[in-house]
């Protein structure tokens, strides 16, 4: 007769909800920008202030981005080499209309007619360059508001 082995139940902690931290979910960003310093000086202020990015240099590797995932905010420069800012906001239309009001446009060029014309066209939010960190901040809560309205 083989003797059996019986064990007491493990024990489970509980926890004061008050106690456990929080988890929190990082709104995720596309940063479209073909000037890699600046893009990267523009990650790592986005992901110091909670946001994950994925960066991309163009509009071509920006739309297969956008094929398999969400964003929050696409942070979109306007002068782009293979497809430029105006290029790709109307490949996002097409495929997913509902990013547009997402967007948040980066240049350099201000005062610079046809990316005027068009961001006023689309009633785009527009981030001037050079900008500083809280002038970033504010313009991306703006566009967060935005892409949540319905």
């Amino acid at each position: 007769m083989s003797k059996r082995k019986y064990y007491a139940p493990i024990m489970e902690k509980t926890h004061d909800l008050d106690q456990v931290p929080q988890v929190t979910v990082r709104k995720k960003v596309l940063l479209l920008d073909d000037d890699r310093p600046l893009a990267e000086l523009t990650r790592k202020i986005l992901e110091e202030n909670g946001y994950e990015v994925e960066a991309v240099a163009d509009g071509v590797q920006g739309i297969k981005k956008i094929m398999i995932n969400d964003y929050s905010v696409i942070l979109c420069d306007m002068v782009m080499p293979n497809l430029a800012g105006d290029m790709f906001y109307m490949a996002v239309e097409r495929v997913k209309p509902h990013l547009c009001k997402r967007f948040l446009f980066m240049t350099g060029h201000q005062g610079e007619r046809k990316i005027d014309d068009f961001i006023r066209s689309v009633r785009g939010l527009v981030l001037w360059k050079p900008f500083k960190t809280h002038v970033l901040m504010e313009a991306m809560q703006a566009a967060e508001s935005r892409g949540e309205q319905k």
